[in-house]
C-alpha cells in the first residue's frame, strides 16, 4: 500500500501537471468528467426511483452513485471537486495561485458542459419516461428539494461533501490496482450520498435535468428554474465544495509534510 506521506509527495507533481496541461485537453477531460458524474447520478436515480421506502431508496442511490467517480478516476478525467487537491501543489510552491484558479475555472465550465449534455440527451431521448414516468418524478423531486435548501445549509453540506470526495480521490492513490481504486473510493462517496451532502457537479446534472423534465413531462415544480439552479443552489454548494476541498488539502499537506521533517 502507498502511504499518505508518499501520496502527498506524488501529488505535488500531479497538481503541477494539472495546472500546466494544455487548455483544450483539460477542457475535454473536464467535459468527460461532468458526463461521468451525470451518468452516476442518473443511474442511481434509475435504480432507486420505484422504491417506496425512502431509507432503502437512499441506500440504493448511494451504492450506485460511486460508479461516476470510478469512471473519472480510472479514465483520468478532470473533476472540479477532486481538483481542489491541487491546493497541495500551491502550498508547496510547485505551482501558483493564478494557475490553480485558472485550472479550476476551466474544469468547472467543462464539468457543467458535460453534465448538461447528459441531462439534455436523457430528457429529450425520453430516458425519463422509464417506469411509467416514475424516473421523471424522482428527478424532479430530488432537484426541487435541492432548490429549497437554504444558502447556509447548502454551503455546509457542500463542505462536508467535498471533504469526502477529496478523501476518496486521495484514497484511490493508495493502490495501483483497478479493483483497489474502486474499493477505496466507494465508501467515502457512499457516505456523502446517503448523508444528503451537496456536490456541485452532480447538481449540474440533477437540477438542469429536472428543469427540462418538468417542462417535457408537464410536472409542476415552481422552484425549478435557472435562477434557483445557479444562485440558490449551485453558488453556495460550489463555495462549500471549495472550502471543504481546500481545507482537507491543507490538513493533508500539513500533517504529511510534517512527517518528512
Amino acid at each position: 500500500m502507498i502511504t499518505s506521506k508518499e501520496i502527498e509527495h506524488n501529488y505535488i507533481e500531479i497538481g503541477f501537471n494539472k495546472c500546466n496541461m494544455n487548455i483544450f485537453k483539460c477542457f475535454i477531460l473536464s467535459i468527460l468528467a461532468g458526463m461521468f458524474i451525470a451518468f452516476g447520478a442518473l443511474s442511481s436515480s434509475v435504480a432507486s426511483c420505484t422504491i417506496e421506502n425512502p431509507s432503502v431508496a437512499k441506500l440504493i442511490q448511494s451504492i450506485v452513485f460511486p460508479a461516476g467517480l470510478s469512471m473519472v478516476v480510472l479514465f483520468g478525467a478532470e473533476l472540479f471537486t477532486g481538483d481542489c487537491l491541487i491546493t497541495i501543489s500551491v502550498l508547496e510552491r510547485k505551482t501558483n495561485l493564478l494557475k490553480f484558479i485558472r485550472t479550476l475555472i476551466i474544469v468547472y465550465i467543462g464539468n457543467l458542459v458535460g453534465s448538461l449534455i447528459v441531462a439534455a440527451f436523457s430528457v429529450y431521448g425520453h430516458t425519463m419516461s422509464a417506469f411509467d414516468g416514475a424516473l421523471a418524478q424522482n428527478i424532479v423531486s430530488i432537484a426541487s428539494n435541492k432548490c429549497e435548501i437554504s444558502f447556509g445549509d447548502a454551503i455546509l453540506r457542500g463542505i462536508l461533501c467535498n471533504v469526502l470526495v477529496c478523501l476518496a480521490v486521495w484514497m484511490t492513490m493508495t493502490t495501483k490496482s483497478v479493483a483497489g481504486k474502486i474499493a477505496a473510493l466507494f465508501f467515502p462517496i457512499m457516505v456523502f450520498v446517503i448523508s444528503g451532502f451537496e456536490h456541485s457537479v452532480a447538481n449540474m446534472f440533477y437540477i438542469p435535468a429536472a428543469i427540462m423534465t418538468s417542462k417535457q413531462y408537464h410536472i409542476s415544480a415552481d422552484e425549478l428554474n435557472w435562477y434557483n439552479f445557479f444562485i440558490t443552489n449551485e453558488l453556495p454548494v460550489t463555495i462549500g465544495n471549495l472550502i471543504g476541498g481546500i481545507a482537507l488539502s491543507f490538513a493533508l499537506w500539513f500533517t504529511q509534510r510534517q512527517k518528512t521533517k
